[in-house]
């Protein structure tokens, strides 16, 4: 490890003597070697920890003025949109920010799917993120609920009712969600309760991330899946990373700022402008978009049971991941065969996605049920598969060698892993 650095500022001499935290800072975000080969695919871990950010920020001022009561909530909401100084900024950012930052997370987790990312030593690392999509899911939903719309009425009422399925526990399970036998105030106290703690534990559990990925031996991962060999493949993560990040996140920025102030509600439902009903059921029910891959595989199968603890198992399947791909090679860039099937898992989550949306009936059953079992397929079957049957291309001997054309042979003394291995 380098040296602690010589600080010029009094105060911070002071305090570092006593609590290094800044020399901390220093070694992990000043002195931390990146590949040099990191594109920009890799500052989407950075944009999700910001927009997380912004999100506990502008939810921690949307909680001052939110009423959590059946007969206010609606109106409360409204009454932010109108009267509270700026509120309709902060009610538009937090609601299109959760789009973002699933968007954000989806791309750095197909980002690390292709390039083999969870492979040994990261496996803990994925799991902690895999963790941080599923707080997340619970988090989005909790917050769906609390304008008490009619899609947030009755979303609620259909997700919370799936827990019924399980035999002896599950009505219990659905009492309890409900804190009585429908969903009422109980359940919105609940649910708003919920929704103000699991930010922390995202919070809690990125920082868990964070420490995973700067243990010396695990580090980021690169486009070409090799370790670094020496000095000449790395660089330091300031200024290098961090002004590639920034510049990435200004670019999401704009994108952000469209929908803030051009498109609001593009990606919300107009049913939820409409205070919920218990009475008037909507003709079709559906999820903010970022469930919609889940939902299709719950409808996709008829069984209720069957078709919640298939869904369970498709966020499940994620954590196992680590001992499922068999092959030797980290990116897909050097794996030819096992590539076309990583872009058919794209499309299929995409499918499954549009169908999602579509009501359960007709061709979108059939569709559902497909795309339900290639998902499936993919990990359980082609991932193992694929990894023991492919001959991967040979890998460089360092990052070096593909980028500046040079690098030439392994340093003396270093040996390559069975990751660097061809």
């Amino acid at each position: 490890m380098a040296s602690a650095p010589e600080w010029k500022n009094p105060v911070i001499r002071w305090v570092d003597r006593r609590l290094p935290i800044f020399t901390f800072m220093h070694h992990e975000y000043v002195d931390y070697p990146m590949p040099k080969n990191c594109t920009y695919l890799w500052a989407f871990g950075a944009i999700s920890m910001i927009i997380l950010m912004i999100m506990i920020a502008t939810g921690i001022f949307l909680a001052m003025h939110y009423v959590a009561h059946t007969d206010h909530a609606f109106n409360s909401v409204e009454r932010i949109m109108r009267d509270v100084n700026y509120g309709w900024l902060l009610r538009y950012v937090h609601a299109n920010g959760a789009s973002m930052f699933f968007i954000a997370v989806y791309i750095h987790t197909f980002r690390g799917l292709y390039y083999g990312s969870y492979k040994e030593p990261r496996e803990l690392l994925w799991m902690i993120g895999v963790a941080i999509l599923l707080v997340m899911i619970l988090t989005a939903f909790t917050g769906y609920v609390l304008p008490w719309g009619q899609m947030s009425f009755w979303a609620a009422t259909v997700i919370t009712s799936l827990f019924s399925a399980f035999p002896v526990v599950g009505d219990p399970i659905v009492t309890w969600l409900w804190g009585g036998f429908s969903v009422d105030q109980p359940t919105l106290n609940r649910f708003f309760a919920l929704h103000y703690l699991l930010p922390f534990v995202i919070l809690g559990l990125s920082v868990l991330h964070v420490a995973a990925l700067h243990v010396p031996g695990v580090g980021s991962n690169n486009p070409k899946g090799i370790a670094i060999q020496g000095p000449q493949d790395s660089v330091p993560f300031h200024p290098y990373a961090t002004i590639k990040d920034l510049y990435a996140f200004a670019v999401f920025l704009i994108i952000f700022a469209a929908f803030v102030f051009y498109a609001p509600n593009y990606l919300g439902h107009p049913d939820n402008y409409v205070p919920a009903d218990p009475l008037v059921t909507p003709p079709h029910i559906v999820p903010e978009w970022y469930f919609l891959p889940f939902y299709a595989i719950l409808r996709a199968i008829p069984d209720k049971l069957g078709g919640v603890l298939v869904m369970f198992a498709s966020i499940a399947v994620l954590f196992v991941i680590p001992w499922l791909d068999t092959s030797k090679v980290r990116s897909c860039t050097y794996r030819p065969i096992y590539k076309w099937f990583f872009w058919l898992f794209v499309a299929n989550t995409m499918l499954l996605g549009y169908v999602g949306a579509k009501p359960a009936e007709g061709i979108w059953v059939l569709l559902a049920q497909l795309g339900t079992a290639w998902y499936f397929i993919h990990f359980l079957v082609v991932m193992p598969v694929v990894g023991k049957l492919e001959k991967p291309s040979p890998l460089p001997t360092s990052i070096s060698e593909p980028v500046l054309h040079g690098g030439g042979p392994l340093p003396s003394g270093a040996a390559a892993g069975p990751m660097e291995k061809a």
